[in-house]
């Protein structure tokens, strides 16, 4: 089981790797393409598009994951462990609900509009239920991961919301630091 938990963490960082780099690649080739050759392909834009809004919607399950989001918790960091706990679980409930609104919203608009009266993509030949069911994906992802937090803080194994500490972060980085500040360093 660990295993395979391993390789979609994996394959989930391989993803979005690939998402970067396609969207890279094809605004660089368009940029060459209508500065070098006074041409471009009409669809680049439209993929570009697409391949952000999977970059961007697979990333924020990602960042819940690997506790990357920025959060203000100097407020709730005050509190004793059980309360950073009953925090945690209220920021938790809110990001369920949150991301289940968005969720049916999508479902909605992708299964019950796009997909049903098949409408295509504008410059891309493909349907469009295609490049949005990442809507349906990327939230869901977001709630899977919302419960995953929630049961670890009912377990005991974190005490509240992990989220990205860019004060510690900037202390370490400033405390590996071997160059001397060209500012503070002077005397």
């Amino acid at each position: 089981m660990n295993s395979v938990i391993t390789f979609l963490h994996k394959f989930e960082e391989g993803l979005l790797a690939f998402l970067l780099a396609a969207m890279t690649v094809v605004t660089f080739s368009q940029v060459v393409a209508r500065y070098v050759f006074n041409s471009g392909a009409v669809w680049a834009l439209e993929l570009t598009t697409f391949l952000f809004a999977w970059l961007v919607l697979l990333g924020i399950s990602y960042g819940i994951r690997v506790n990357s989001h920025i959060g203000v918790d100097a407020f709730v960091k005050k509190f004793s462990a059980r309360g950073q706990k009953t925090f945690g679980l209220i920021a938790v409930m809110s990001g369920l609900a949150y991301a289940g609104l968005l969720l049916y919203g999508s479902w909605d608009h992708v299964v019950g509009i796009v997909f049903e009266y098949e409408i295509e993509a504008e410059d891309l030949p493909i349907l469009l239920w295609i490049p949005q069911s990442v809507l349906i994906i990327g939230f869901a992802l977001m709630i899977w991961r919302f419960l995953v937090v929630g049961y670890n803080i009912i377990k005991g194994h974190q005490v509240g919301l992990a989220l990205g500490d860019e004060g510690r972060d900037a202390m370490e980085a400033y405390a590996d630091d071997d160059e001397p500040d060209d500012v503070g360093d002077r005397k």
